[in-house]
């Protein structure tokens, strides 16, 4: 029997696959960063499809690599910068005696990925930019968060989401809010959940419909879609972007027992849900790239071929959730509208 959850919790993919989720959002500026904690030790993977990545430890999650365990996955705003909440997550699960045993020491294995939310400011106050990123202290918050039973987190602007932004192939004035979301599916006794931070230059559509969702608008105060494929093709976008400045990350969470191998090909297959759901996606403006994290907690054998499939639908409801559940944000005189205001 197939179960899907559409639009889960924090607590949901805890209860279920044992994985702490924790957030920490800048009270400042939009931006922030998510946290997926696993300190008994995970098999991860890794597929990075985007032309225009900001990662960390991908090569280590290849399966011809050494090391066979992380212990946590960052998802952050920030560009660049915001790689630097891995660092506050290696002092927490160092300060709790998780990591890889190597001789007298403990290693955290932190792999991370982030998204470019920096175009969400206000210039007329800061011509070039606040200077507000995730930083190690916030990771560090985050992953106290993750532990707090207490914080029960939905989806939308948290986290890696807070600043997040769809359809920008008319340029950012044109563009509406993204978000985080999250999504399980249960089947054959395993579970198989995804967060996506969604930050997609391209359109967010209804994969069962073919209609736009949240996407790139004709002007900066028009309530009507463009439809950036059918623009594109024609020669009628006006865009003021730049490469990387934009992106989808994400973790897929599994109690299946993986190798590395295996975690690679599910992280692979990911990217058909992101396929469905955006368009265009894996754009040389995008760095799409999504993790996976098997924690082995079921042991029973599994079907490879079910359990991709279920990977790629999980996937793509996790995109859904993500701009379903946004809200719309103005900072000086820009509007970036959610899906729910149109």
């Amino acid at each position: 029997m197939t179960k899907i959850t559409t639009s889960c919790t924090t607590a949901d993919i805890n209860r279920r696959l044992g994985v702490h989720i924790g957030h920490y959002d800048d009270s400042r500026r939009p931006t922030g960063c998510t946290v997926c904690l696993y300190p008994e030790g995970a098999t991860a993977g890794v597929s990075v499809v985007g032309a225009a990545p900001g990662t960390r430890e991908t090569d280590l999650l290849h399966p011809s690599s050494t090391v066979n365990e992380i212990h946590g996955i960052l998802l952050s705003g920030g560009s660049a910068y915001g790689l630097d909440a891995a660092g506050g997550m290696m002092r927490w699960l160092k300060a709790h005696e998780h990591g890889l045993n190597v001789g007298p020491v403990r290693v955290p294995i932190v792999p991370g990925a982030v998204l470019f939310d920096l175009w969400v400011d206000d210039f007329s106050t800061h011509p070039h930019g606040s200077g507000i990123y995730p930083d190690a202290e916030a990771g560090f918050r985050a992953c106290i968060n993750a532990m707090d039973p207490s914080l029960v987190c939905q989806n939308g602007n948290i986290g890696a989401g807070c600043g997040a932004t769809v359809g920008k192939l008319n340029g950012n004035a044109c563009a509406m809010r993204g978000g985080l979301g999250m999504a399980m599916i249960e089947v054959d006794g395993f579970a198989v959940a995804a967060i996506v931070a969604c930050n997609a230059v391209g359109d967010v559509v209804d994969p069962d419909t073919g209609h736009i969702i949240a996407g790139a608008r004709l002007n900066p105060t028009s309530r009507e879609f463009l439809n950036a494929v059918s623009a594109e093709l024609h020669g009628g976008l006006v865009s003021d972007l730049h490469l990387g400045t934009n992106t989808t990350i994400g973790v897929i969470m599994t109690d299946a027992r993986l190798s590395k191998a295996e975690a690679q090909s599910l992280a692979r297959i990911g990217h058909d849900g992101l396929a469905r759901t955006i368009r265009p996606v894996h754009t040389s403006m995008d760095g799409d790239t999504l993790f996976t994290m098997a924690t082995g907690k079921n042991q029973e054998s599994v079907d490879m071929m079910r359990l991709m499939t279920a990977t790629a639908e999980v996937t793509a409801h996790a995109v859904l959730a993500a701009v379903t559940n946004a809200h719309g944000l103005r900072i000086g005189d820009l509007w970036w509208p959610a899906a729910a205001d149109l």
